[in-house]
Order: C-alpha cells, then structure tokens, then sequence
C-alpha cells in the first residue's frame, strides 16, 4: 500500500503539493496558475480527474493565485476556512467552497486530511496531515516556529514538506529592510534552515522515509546548501530539495 507525493512549486512564486493514492488525490495550495498545474502534472504522468479537493492553508497570494480558476475548471470543492477566504480577496463559487476545522478528518476517497493551527502572520492559517493506507503524510510550510503542534505532527510522518526557508547569515547579511528581516524571522514568518534541521533531528520517527524540504528563499537561501546540510543527517532518509521553478518527482511512499 502506497501514496505517492510531488511538489508542483515550491517558493515565494508559487506553492502547490500533490498527495494522492492509486484512486484519489488532493492538492495542498494552488498558488500557481490552471495552465501550470496542468503543465506539471501532465509531465510528471499525473491526471487532474484523480485530483478530488483543494486544501488551502492560508490566504497568501503564493498559495491562492491559481485556485478560482482550477476550482471552476474541474468543479472541485475548495476546504478553506472563513476568515482564509475573507482575507484573500477569492472569488469561488459557493457551491465549490466548504470550510474545515482543526484537527477534524475530512475524507476524501481512501484519504484523510487533517487540518491543525500553524504560527504564521495570516487570518486562520493552518498545516495539514494527510493519511491514506494508514501512511501520514506532513506538509509543514510556512511557520515561524516549530511548535507543539508542529512537532507532534511531524513525529507521525512518513514523509513531509517541511520548510526550510532561510540561511540565518544570508537573511542578515541580505538586501531585505530591517523589518522584512524580522517577519521573516520573528516567530510568525517563516522557517529557518537550522530550525528545520533541529526538527528534524530531533523528532524525526523512525519510519520516515522522505523529506522534501520546500518553500526556500531565493534571496536568502541556497539549495547545494540546504541539501547539503539535511543530507549530514539523512540517515537512509531521502533528502529532496523541492524547487521554485518546476516540479518534483513524484515519489512513492510506502510502509
């Protein structure tokens, strides 16, 4: 028993990650456009009819943009919270848009995505897990800290998407203005390079497999870096450094 995972895009452009089954599948965020999703998913052998939801974490462009457009296309309802759909500005048809709350199942086919509060300077945002042939899948992306609930989650992962957003000396020594600075990384804005690693590190199970580590700064970060860093302490684990200019592999993860 299997699911298979891909990255779309990862990055300030753009977010949108593939979990499915053999039957179903779910996108985490459509933040890049109809055409692009398409594009991707079609190189990598995957088919828009088995995609049956999507999920969104919060209401930052780079995880909307492509979301009204892809909805409507494929009639395919849209779990969102209120205030997420207030506070972007989307324009869905109501009969596509269905709210979730934390830390309650919704099932989609064979799967089951679960959705818990994240740190993060948006209306309501969240991460989820999705669960499908009892495999727990983490997509862990834009959070200021590794909390609690961060870290319970990611004990029970097979695989994840786990931020890695940004090298500490390149962030400070970087073009950005003081402030942006200090969103970044101040506890609501994103995570960095080494709060990645010590998570990993430390409540990794013993049962994962993969690691993609996304939604890495393209000014304060660098993927030889970062794939050097986390491959130090892969232990048999699959260290993949998902891009902001194309997609992933799809990968099987299986128990």
């Amino acid at each position: 028993m299997s699911l298979f995972i891909a990255s779309l895009n990862s990055g300030s452009n753009g977010n949108c990650y593939y979990i499915g089954n053999d039957q179903e599948a779910v996108l985490i965020d459509a933040g890049i456009s109809c055409r692009e999703t398409e594009k991707r998913m079609r190189r990598l052998g995957l088919s828009m009819q088995q995609v049956k939801a999507i999920f969104i974490s919060h209401e930052h462009s780079d995880h909307i943009r492509g979301v009204a457009v892809l909805a409507k296309k494929y009639q395919l309802p849209v779990y969102i919270t209120a205030g997420t759909l207030l506070h972007g500005g989307l324009i869905l048809h109501e009969h596509l848009v269905t709210a979730f709350r934390a830390y309650e199942p919704v099932y989609i086919g064979g799967l089951a995505v679960t959705a818990f509060p994240k740190e993060h300077d948006a209306a309501e945002p969240h991460s989820f897990i999705i669960t499908g042939n009892t495999i727990n899948i983490g997509v862990f992306t834009d959070i200021g800290i590794s909390c609690e609930h961060v870290i319970r989650h990611f004990q029970q992962c097979h695989a994840a998407f786990l931020e890695a957003n940004y090298d500490e000396v390149m962030l400070e020594q970087g073009r950005y203005p003081y402030y942006l600075k200090n969103r970044i990384r101040g506890g609501k804005g994103h995570l960095s390079n080494t709060q990645a690693l010590e998570l990993f590190k430390t409540h990794r199970p013993a049962f994962m497999s993969h690691l993609l580590l996304s939604h890495l700064s393209q000014d304060n970060n660098n993927p030889s870096l970062v794939q050097e860093l986390f491959d130090q302490h892969a232990n048999g684990i699959k260290i993949v450094v998902a891009s902001r200019m194309q997609e992933t592999a799809v990968y099987q993860i299986s128990i």
